[in-house]
C-alpha cells in the first residue's frame, strides 16, 4: 500500500488491512478549489493534518462542501518537500483511543500544498487572495510564530527580516507574517474582499495575537506611502477582515515508532519518518489522541465552510474566552507543563508513564482541581469539571498515545505566563482568595528553572527542550551544581521578576520568594526533586 493517488486505486488492500479511505471525488474537489478557493491554512504541521484537514474531509464526504483546503508552510518549507508533495499531498491519521483500538483515516482534503519561501508559490497565493470566493484563512503555527522578535533581534528587538519589511513593503517581503500583510494587500486590491483570519493556535486571544502581528506592517507601510492609508481602514474593520478567538484542543505527538512498525506490519510501506534542518519531526503518517475541541468564535465576514457539521463549536467571543481560559489555564496545558518539567527530571519518557507515579498524579490533581479549578469561570457549553476529569482520567492516562515530557517542554518560556500566571492574576484580583494558598504552582516555576540546568534528578546531563530564551535565561543557572546551597536570589531575581515570563512579577505578588525557597530545595543533592515533590503534595492534601 502506497500513499499516493495510485496506490488509492486498488481499494482492496487498504479496506482489508482495516483503512479508511476518501469516500468522494478528489479530483473533482481539487478543480472546485482551484476554481473557487474558499479555505486557505498556514502551518502544514501534525495537528492541521490530524484536526483542520479531517474536519473537511467530513464534510467533503457528506457532501456538504465541495472545496478541499490550500495549505502553505511559510517556517520549515522542507515540510512541504518531503510530508506532502511526495505523497499527492495525501496524509495518513492514525487515531490512537484510549481503549486499544486504531482508526486509520487516509486525509485527501489538501488540494494543494504551497511554500512561502518559492517565489513561484507565493505568486500562486497572491492569485488565490484575490480570489472573492476566499472565505477563511486558518493558522497553526505555533505562538512563536506571531513574534516579530525576541532578545536576539537586535537593536530594535525586531528580526532582521522583519525590519526589512517594515522598510521596503509588500512588494517582496522575506518574514512570515509581513508575508501574510502582503498577502492581504493583494486582497485589498483585487476589491476589498472581507475575509476571516483564524488563528488555531493554542496560545491566549489567538486572533488577537494575529492581529498584532499583522498592523504593525501595515502601519508601517502607510506611514512610508508604501500602500494606501485605507488598507490600515480596511485590516482594521471587523466587517471586512475579521481575527477571530479560537480554542483548539487535540494532542498530537511525533510520529511514533511503535505506530510506525504497526502500519509496515498491516503493508502500508511509506512509513519513513524524518527530521528537517529545522528539527520538524516528520511522516507520512499523523498519530494522535481521540478526544478533539475547537471552538471558535462565530466572525466570518465572508462566509465560512459548514465546520459546525463535523464537530466545530461556533460562539461568541466571549464563550471562546471563558473556554479557553479553562482549558489552557487550568484544564489541561498548566498540568501538561508540569508534568512536561518533572517528567524530564525524574527520566520519563512518556506521559502514560508518568500517570503511574503516584507523586506526578497528586501534583496534576491538586494544581487543576483545587489551585485552578476554583477561580475557572464556566463557559457553559464545555463543562471544566468533565474536562479536566477527562484529561486526568482518560488521555494523560492514555499507554497508547506516544507523547513526551520532552516535547510538552519546548518553548515552555513562551507558555508560562498563560498557563501560570493568569492563575496567578485571579487569585490576586479575588479579596476571598490568598496567594500565599498557592503551594503548587510556585513549585512548577521553580521546578522549570531547575529543569534549564539540563541535569536531572540524579545529576545526569539531558537535553533540554528547544526554546527562544534559552539562551537568555541558560546562564543564571549554569553555575548551579546539585547540592551547592544558595541563597540564589542573586540570580534568580532579574527571571522571577519578569513579567513577560511569568504574567507577572513574581515578587510583587508575593511569590517569588516562595520559587526561591523551592529552588534551593530542588538543588540539595541527588534525589531532591523527588524528595521535594514527595513532601509538596503531601502537604497540600
Amino acid at each position: 500500500m502506497e500513499l499516493n493517488g495510485k496506490g488509492l486505486e486498488d481499494k482492496g488492500p487498504w479496506e482489508k488491512a482495516g483503512f479508511r479511505l476518501p469516500q468522494f471525488d478528489r479530483e473533482a474537489m481539487i478543480r472546485a478549489t482551484e476554481e473557487c478557493p474558499q479555505w486557505v491554512h498556514f502551518g502544514a504541521g501534525n495537528i492541521f493534518r490530524a484536526f483542520p484537514a479531517a474536519l473537511q474531509q467530513t464534510l467533503l464526504e457528506q457532501g456538504i462542501e465541495k472545496t478541499g483546503i490550500i495549505v502553505a508552510e511559510g517556517y520549515d518549507g522542507e515540510i512541504i518537500d518531503r510530508a506532502f508533495l511526495l505523497y499527492d499531498n495525501l496524509s495518513l491519521a492514525v487515531t490512537l483511543k484510549a481503549d486499544g483500538t486504531i482508526e486509520k483515516r487516509v486525509i485527501a482534503s489538501i488540494a494543494r500544498a504551497l511554500r512561502l519561501d518559492k517565489p513561484g508559490d507565493f505568486e500562486a497565493l497572491r492569485g488565490i487572495f484575490r480570489s472573492p470566493s476566499l472565505q477563511m484563512v486558518s493558522f497553526t503555527i505555533t505562538e512563536k510564530g506571531y513574534s516579530l522578535g525576541d532578545s536576539s533581534g537586535g537593536r530594535s528587538g525586531l528580526f532582521p527580516e522583519v525590519e526589512a519589511d517594515f522598510r521596503e513593503g509588500p512588494a517582496a517581503p522575506k518574514s512570515y507574517l509581513g508575508r501574510l500583510a502582503a498577502l492581504c494587500y493583494e486582497r485589498y486590491r483585487a476589491g476589498k474582499f472581507p475575509l476571516a483570519l483564524v488563528s488555531m493556535d493554542n496560545c491566549s486571544h489567538n486572533g488577537d495575537k494575529l492581529f498584532q502581528g499583522v498592523e504593525p506592517f501595515v502601519i508601517q507601510w502607510v506611514e512610508k506611502r508604501l500602500v494606501e492609508g485605507e488598507f490600515l481602514d480596511y485590516i482594521r474593520n471587523p466587517a471586512q477582515v475579521s481575527f477571530p478567538w479560537s480554542m483548539i484542543d487535540k494532542i498530537t505527538p511525533r510520529p511514533d515508532e511503535g505506530v510506525r512498525k504497526m502500519l509496515e506490519a498491516l503493508g502500508f510501506t511509506d512509513t519513513a519518518g524524518q527530521v528537517t534542518a529545522k528539527n520538524t519531526y516528520i511522516a507520512p503518517f499523523v498519530n494522535a489522541e481521540e478526544a478533539q475541541y475547537l471552538v471558535i468564535e462565530d466572525a466570518f465576514p465572508a462566509g465560512r465552510p459548514a465546520l459546525e457539521r463535523a464537530g466545530v463549536l461556533f460562539t461568541n467571543r466571549d464563550t471562546v474566552n471563558r473556554v479557553e481560559k479553562m482549558k489552557v489555564c487550568t484544564c489541561l496545558n498548566p498540568l501538561h507543563t508540569a508534568l512536561a518539567v518533572f517528567g524530564c527530571l525524574l527520566g520519563y519518557t512518556t506521559i502514560s508513564a508518568e500517570m503511574k507515579d503516584r507523586d506526578l498524579v497528586r501534583l496534576v490533581e491538586q494544581i487543576g482541581y483545587n489551585e485552578g479549578l476554583p477561580v475557572v469561570v464556566d463557559p457553559g457549553i464545555l463543562s471544566p469539571q468533565e474536562f479536566i476529569d477527562q484529561v486526568l482520567r482518560v488521555r494523560f492516562p492514555n499507554p497508547f498515545m506516544p507523547d513526551t515530557p520532552q516535547r510538552i517542554a519546548t518553548d515552555t518560556s513562551q507558555k508560562i505566563s498563560i498557563r501560570f500566571g493568569e492563575t496567578i492574576k485571579a487569585y490576586l484580583a479575588d479579596p476571598k482568595r490568598k496567594v500565599e494558598d498557592l503551594k503548587l504552582i510556585p513549585l512548577v516555576l521553580a521546578a522549570w528553572l531547575r529543569y534549564l540546568r539540563g541535569v536531572d534528578d540524579q545529576g545526569a546531563a539531558f537535553t533540554v527542550s528547544p526554546d527562544p530564551l534559552y539562551e537568555t535565561l541558560y546562564p543564571a543557572v549554569a553555575g548551579i551544581n546539585l547540592g551547592q546551597k544558595g541563597p540564589f536570589h542573586q540570580q534568580l531575581e532579574p527571571i522571577l521578576a519578569n513579567p513577560t515570563i511569568f504574567g507577572v512579577n513574581l515578587y510583587e505578588a508575593g511569590l517569588g520568594e516562595q520559587v526561591e525557597t523551592y529552588f534551593e530545595k530542588l538543588f540539595a543533592g541527588p534525589g531532591a526533586v523527588r524528595n521535594t515533590l514527595a513532601g509538596c503534595v503531601k502537604r497540600a492534601e
